[in-house]
């Protein structure tokens, strides 16, 4: 079972646990601009103590319908009350092994814009291959390749006999036809739009200066354009940008780099039918979130819980040319959350401190015989004289962010919500010095179940009661007390 790492939001209260200290150290910042966050961030919680820890229950505001749905921690949109030592914490992924050298011949050290997807047993990613040399900029090369794997952990590069480098074809390079360097930021998605014909399961999109170009494929190695022009213009797209079909809303989400006010930015459309999109609009987030470099999005719907948008935001230190990638979330596509500790930090394992050797990998997946675990990846060793790589690193199932109960302990109140369910299960991790326990409460208050208390590390425990809230479907408000612990996410079924 994975254990959890926390690292606190600057966002949330300034505290820090030592039973939960990072195992990697925080990245540093210049000291004048951290006593700047520092105010803003105690400013931040003096508003929220005030505004949501004075709350009280059962004040007749709409419910939330939440069905039977997971639903995640990451941000406040379910809570209405706090009190006490208690905070949404992001969490740090647990590094495992490097899974990718990049050191064929048309390999190299500036490998970047990898996409990773599960299709069905086969685990297949594209990136573009790439060597750079300073003092040789004209021997340099990009160009899009395609490895698979059965496990996610061994891949290979198979021989695709498409692409001649150097006069030879044995390799594994993509033919993507020429013009408008696609080879450049190739980025594909299965597409699981149910009116999609088999011949473009597989959509894609590359381009720089003119705009996107849009591609289609039967199995994400022959590759077609599906017009000639891009299909998006408004941008500035070198960075990796990103398309995907949206099965909850059945719509086609575009997430692509401008550069509003000389400043690195994220923009968003949708569309219909993958070719024809709306102006867009750039993100935003929420109040007091300090203004940053974000170079790619990686922003993608969450599988287990597909109302969720979750992303993994590369921040660029424009001094130092290095990067570091963020947590944050949305429900809406466009308003999001984002926390400002890194996920992977640039002190994390290996050759990461350097010139933008932290990339966070486009998509997540689970192993075979890992069903609590859900495995992303990281690049590391960027623009050095050795090949870049990739890592690969874990979270939990739901991991991304914990409501993490500190040593005094403290209380959580969810807004009302309307359910549908016989039992209520729930993801934590309570060691033995802690503490959980979650009362029912209907739209007045009162109270109608309190929970055995929750011990142990589980990531789908149908909670056990002291006295039977006897559930079966209705509106209720769920109130979490917990000391030294950890929860994840909740549904009901």
């Amino acid at each position: 079972m994975i254990s959890p790492r926390n690292n606190t939001d600057e966002n949330c209260r300034i505290h820090r646990d030592a039973r939960y200290e990072n195992q990697f150290a925080n990245s540093s910042h210049n000291p004048t601009e951290r006593i700047v966050q520092i105010a803003k961030v105690l400013a931040f919680t003096v508003t929220l103590v005030v505004t949501i820890g004075t709350s009280t229950v059962g004040q007749g505001a709409e419910p939330i319908d939440i069905g039977s749905r997971l639903e995640l921690f990451v941000d406040s949109y379910l809570i209405q009350a706090v009190e006490g030592d208690v905070q949404q914490v992001v969490q740090n992924p647990q590094p495992q092994e490097v899974v990718l050298v990049h050191d064929e011949p048309w390999g190299g050290n500036i490998c970047a814009y990898f996409t990773v997807l599960q299709d069905n047993d086969t685990y297949r990613m594209v990136y573009r291959s790439a060597q750079h040399d300073k003092a040789k900029p004209k021997e340099g090369w990009g160009i899009a390749v395609y490895v698979e794997s059965k496990d996610g952990i061994q891949w290979t590069k198979p021989n695709l006999g498409m692409f001649s480098f150097r006069g030879n074809k044995e390799n594994n390079i993509l033919d993507l036809g020429s013009g408008g360097n696609v080879h450049h930021n190739f980025t594909v998605f299965r597409d699981d739009n149910p009116a999609t014909p088999d011949d473009a399961r597989y959509k894609g999109v590359g381009g720089l200066a003119h705009g996107l170009i849009g591609f289609s494929s039967p199995d994400c190695i022959h590759w077609k354009r599906v017009q000639e022009e891009p299909i998006i213009k408004n941008g500035r797209f070198d960075s990796q940008n990103v398309v995907f079909w949206d099965t909850d809303r059945k719509e086609y989400r575009a997430y692509w780099r401008v550069y509003p006010n000389k400043i690195r930015a994220i923009r968003t459309a949708t569309s219909q039918d993958f070719v024809h999109w709306g102006k867009g609009q750039e993100l935003t987030y929420t109040e007091g979130s300090p203004p940053v470099e974000l170079y790619t999005n990686a922003i993608q719907k969450y599988f287990r819980a597909p109302h969720l948008f979750v992303g993994f935001p590369t921040r660029f230190y424009e001094e130092s040319e290095q990067v570091e990638p963020l947590f944050m979330t949305s429900r809406d596509g466009v308003n999001f959350r984002r926390y400002a500790n890194p996920v992977i930090p640039r002190t994390a394992p290996k050759d990461r401190n350097l010139n933008r050797s932290n990339y966070m990998v486009w998509g997540m997946v689970q192993l075979p015989g890992k069903p609590h675990e859900i495995s992303v990846y990281g690049t590391e060793n960027y623009y050095q004289k050795t090949p870049g790589r990739v890592r690969r690193f874990v979270y939990r199932v739901d991991g991304f962010v914990a409501l993490h109960g500190g040593e005094a302990g403290g209380q959580v109140v969810t807004k009302s919500l309307r359910y549908t369910g016989k039992e209520l299960l729930l993801n934590s991790v309570v060691p033995k010095d802690g503490s959980l326990k979650i009362e029912v409460l209907n739209e007045n208050g009162k109270v109608l179940g309190i929970s055995q208390p929750i011990v142990g590390d589980a990531v789908d425990r149908a909670v056990t009661w002291e006295v039977d809230p006897d559930l079966s479907a209705g509106i209720v408000q769920l109130r979490f007390t917990i000391k030294n612990a950890d929860v994840y996410s909740f549904r009901f079924k």
